[in-house]
């Protein structure tokens, strides 16, 4: 047993739960006026087995041999304090990895959605004014700012046939990854089978997973009609199912194809949660504000679990938000509107992308919305036979090599599948082109110049 002038060190992990408050007065009380007995007793024979004590050693030995002390007792820890069941299995992450080898400067970076390009100028001004104004600075109501619930109901009614409750049934969260993590949450139990469409967005399944559900995986396209939307609608109903509709990219639709939001068809808003991002709205990702839009009696569940996780939100963030949406709410109509120029802007570079990756001899699928573009990259032909992981998918295989060897990065596809059709995707990668025109240029010329030594 240890003396009890560390104990603190050693109390129970299940208790860890404390104020720093009370933390530091213990650690107080323990250490007062004892200090060199407690070196003395971290070094002492009965717990390094050495026999000379730490009063009579000289300093740079103390301390060596109270590191030895603290490194044994955590690799004990360890040991015993493992993770908890929920997230077993879902300690690797897409995001993690591949952004790691992106972030040499000279690599190109076509993998992550993150915006280059500018975000509007009045966005960022009204940032600039609100971070002023003291009040704004300070905690503000926990499912959403007052003028930003606000702003959102009267954006979203021009589209629903109902009025929009901005304190019952929209919340403000932590980016769109908030807003799917609380109602998942929130309204999902221990063993429900959740329909996931493949490819999906990488977090779905192991926040089903770590809510202790069972995805069950669908392979089906990503825009769709609204006769695809009907009969997804009319099984919702048929079998009372909820729907979480992840509409992040609902400004970001091209020539041809228009959205629809499956909670304005019939009997849908009362089973729907629709989630959408500020981040992919006005080009600010690093806001991380997102919104769930919903039913009262669903939208409560979702705060619950807010108010019990991050309670809430940035005030100037949300402040600056509410008044840029009221900027473009007023012009909505006129082509200046962000939510009618963004996407034009990105047609633009998505054209440049496909005749690009046409030119090379790749066939790009054209997406009819968002900002990625998928290719098949077989036909390079690469040889990814000196890559150390081969029991990785290709596409991993193949952007870890083309990051390094040609300072280029994407995403591999079969990131956004389930471990039973990886081996579909696998020829797949994924760029992104909410870029500027100088990041373009730059990729532009690393495929041409490895297409001229290829082929």
């Amino acid at each position: 047993m240890f003396n009890s002038d560390i104990s603190i060190y050693l109390l129970p992990l299940k208790f860890f739960l404390l104020s720093c408050s009370m933390f530091l007065a213990r650690a107080r009380l323990c250490t007062l006026g004892s200090r060199p007995k407690f070196l003395k007793t971290i070094c002492a024979s009965k717990i390094l087995g050495l026999s000379t004590s730490a009063a009579t050693l000289p300093r740079y030995l103390v301390k060596h041999q109270s590191r030895l002390f603290r490194e044994d007792i955590f690799q004990k820890m360890s040991l015993k304090f493992k993770n908890a069941k929920r997230i077993e299995g879902l300690d690797s992450n897409v995001w993690i990895e591949f952004t790691k080898l992106a972030a040499d400067p000279s690599v190109v970076n076509l993998g992550q959605g993150l915006p280059d390009i500018s975000p509007p100028v009045y966005v960022k001004e009204e940032l600039s004014k609100i971070a002023a104004i003291d009040s704004l600075n300070q905690y503000t109501r926990g499912f959403g700012h007052p003028s930003l619930v606000k702003a959102l109901s009267c954006l979203y009614e021009k589209f629903y046939q109902n009025q929009i409750n901005p304190n019952k049934e929209i919340l403000v969260t932590v980016g769109a990854y908030g807003s799917l993590f609380n109602a998942i949450q929130g309204l999902i139990d221990e063993g429900d089978e959740v329909i996931v469409i493949v490819p999906f967005y990488d977090c779905y399944e192991p926040m089903v997973r770590m809510a202790g559900a069972i995805p069950v995986f669908i392979p089906l396209r990503s825009v769709y009609t609204k006769e695809e939307l009907q009969v997804i609608a009319d099984l919702c109903i048929k079998y009372d199912t909820l729907c979480i509709s992840d509409e992040v990219y609902e400004w970001l639709v091209y020539t041809g194809n228009k959205h629809f939001k499956i909670a304005t068809f019939p009997g849908m808003w009362e089973r729907t949660i629709t989630i959408g991002s500020a981040g992919k709205t006005f080009s600010v990702t690093g806001w991380k504000l997102g919104w769930s839009i919903g039913p009262k009696h669903l939208i409560k569940h979702l705060q619950t679990v807010q108010q019990n996780t991050v309670y809430t939100c940035a005030t100037p963030l949300q402040e600056a938000l509410a008044q840029a949406l009221w900027i473009d709410i007023k012009r909505m109509d006129d082509p200046e509107c962000y939510f009618n120029s963004l996407p034009k802007e990105l047609e633009v570079k998505r054209n440049r992308m496909v005749h690009l990756l046409e030119s090379v001899g790749l066939k790009p699928i054209v997406p009819d919305g968002g900002y990625f573009i998928i290719a098949d990259v077989s036909l390079l032909d690469t040889d990814l036979s000196d890559m150390k992981n081969s029991n990785e998918p290709y596409d991993y295989k193949f952007v870890k090599w083309m990051t390094k060897n040609k300072k280029l990065s994407a995403i591999p596809v079969s990131a956004f599948c389930n471990a039973e059709t990886k081996l579909q995707f696998e020829k797949f990668v994924r760029f992104c082109f909410i870029k500027k025109d100088s990041t373009l240029d730059a990729a532009e010329e690393i495929i041409k110049a490895w297409s001229r030594q290829k082929f």
